[in-house]
């Protein structure tokens, strides 16, 4: 067994002491707030206490807490998120049908954020104290500074609302319509992913930056090798290693930022999904959005110790 192989099984294992901490902490969030599952249930209506606790009999709510953490962990396993109590349909109907988009929305944001990071990040160490340098970092630092949400309004404004090239909102399958999900996505998809850019774009900057200063550099740029086979070969693979620490972090900005802006752009995703059963009141939906975006975070990280893995030889000779 290699030890690569060893290491990813010992990531995999410290995986379930964390899902099932990240389960019970959602858990006793739900349990603890002000909503109560049984007058969620009968919303609209005017129950009697004795409607109020047959349902709380009916569904373990009586049970003490432990008994119903077994309880909710055993449904988890087989699947179960609970029922919505507004359309009294399966949650995990509901998580499966916004969860595409959702996806869709945070790796298109991803891909718009790491290619324009990486092309930045490497001129302007590059041309380090020059003029492209400069204007990369200018910009950058306005990126990092100007929130989703806000971008988010001003492309809406000037780029759908003034100029008309993109809706102001819904969404199109790709299954319909290629160019049709590409102009729903596109304003979405650039909102979310600059800040995640301009972020990114500092941090490759400096990485190379400190890769550049090495002697193995300066040996092989003397050498007589082309300064771009150098840096392409050697010094990018080298300063990969603390931008992906951070990609694991910022993707989970993506997944929280889709909140914001799915509920912005009209998508039917997993934000919007859970900001309107916050709004409903109906805490099973909000239960199963959390803890689906939850354990997505966890299984991306998971990716990124495996990249890291892969561009990190020092990490598996360790």
């Amino acid at each position: 067994m290699t030890a690569v192989v060893r290491i990813l099984l010992r990531r995999i294992a410290l995986l379930v002491p964390l899902l099932l901490g990240i389960v019970l902490f959602v858990f006793l969030v739900m349990r603890f707030s002000d909503v109560d599952p049984a007058s969620a249930f009968f919303q609209g209506a005017k129950p009697t206490p004795g409607q109020l606790h047959d349902f709380r009999e009916r569904n373990g709510l009586l049970d003490p807490l432990p008994l119903r953490y077994v309880h909710f962990v055993g449904d988890l396993l087989h699947g179960d998120l609970g029922t919505s109590a507004l359309t009294r349909a399966p949650v995990v109907d509901q998580v499966t049908t916004a969860l595409p988009l959702t996806l869709q929305l945070t790796f298109l944001g991803l891909a718009l954020a790491v290619v324009p990071a990486l092309a930045g990040g490497v001129t302007a160490a590059v041309y380090r104290d020059r003029l492209p340098d400069q204007v990369i970092r200018v910009v950058s630092l306005v990126g990092v500074a100007a929130p989703g949400f806000w971008l988010a309004l001003l492309m809406i404004q000037y780029l759908a609302v003034d100029r008309g090239w993109f809706p102001t909102g819904g969404y199109v399958n790709p299954a319909d319509s290629l160019t049709g999900w590409l102009r729903t996505m596109a304003l979405p998809a650039c909102a979310l992913s600059l800040p995640v850019a301009a972020q990114l774009t500092r941090i490759v900057r400096t990485s190379v930056v400190e890769e550049l200063d090495k002697d193995y550099v300066r040996t092989a740029i003397g050498s007589g090798l082309p300064p771009r086979v150098v840096v392409g070969r050697n010094v990018l693979r080298n300063a990969l290693v603390n931008p992906l620490t951070v990609l694991g972090l910022r993707v989970g900005y993506l997944l929280g930022g889709a909140v914001v802006i799915e509920t912005i752009f009209s998508l039917p995703g997993m934000g919007k999904l859970m900001i309107d059963a916050v709004q409903n009141g109906d805490p099973a939906v909000v239960q199963g959005v959390v803890l689906t975006t939850a354990t997505g975070f966890v299984v991306v990280n998971l990716v990124i110790d495996i990249l890291y893995l892969l561009v990190n030889p020092r990490l598996r000779a360790a």
